[in-house]
């Protein structure tokens, strides 16, 4: 998991799995930096996400709805996404093409 800012964006790039293995440890540095701006969680690089991993997006899409604060999820490889359809979470999740587009939706 990589952290980088753009403005007062936080942009976390997830690669490989985000399983019951990881998911814990994610989770807890994704709120530990959190901040005040929004957030964009590129996916482009995941292979795979479980249950757990699905929690742990909607755990940082609740902490920041009430804030009011902006939360994308870009470049979702076409299996990621169909795991998210199939969830029912792109009707509630804000979903962009890739991390430019994210970015300037923000």
């Amino acid at each position: 998991m990589r952290f980088e800012t753009e403005g007062t964006t936080l942009v976390a790039t997830l690669e490989g799995r985000l399983d019951t293995t990881n998911a814990p440890a994610t989770e807890a540095e994704l709120l530990k930096r959190l901040g005040t701006g929004a957030v964009v969680l590129d996916l482009a690089g995941l292979s795979y996400i479980s249950s757990a991993g699905l929690r742990v997006v909607l755990v940082v899409a609740k902490r920041l709805k009430p804030t009011g604060r902006r939360f994308v999820l870009a470049g979702l490889q076409p299996h990621i996404r169909e795991v998210f359809e199939v969830s029912g979470f792109l009707s509630i999740l804000d979903v962009a093409a890739d991390r430019a587009e994210a970015l300037a939706r923000v």
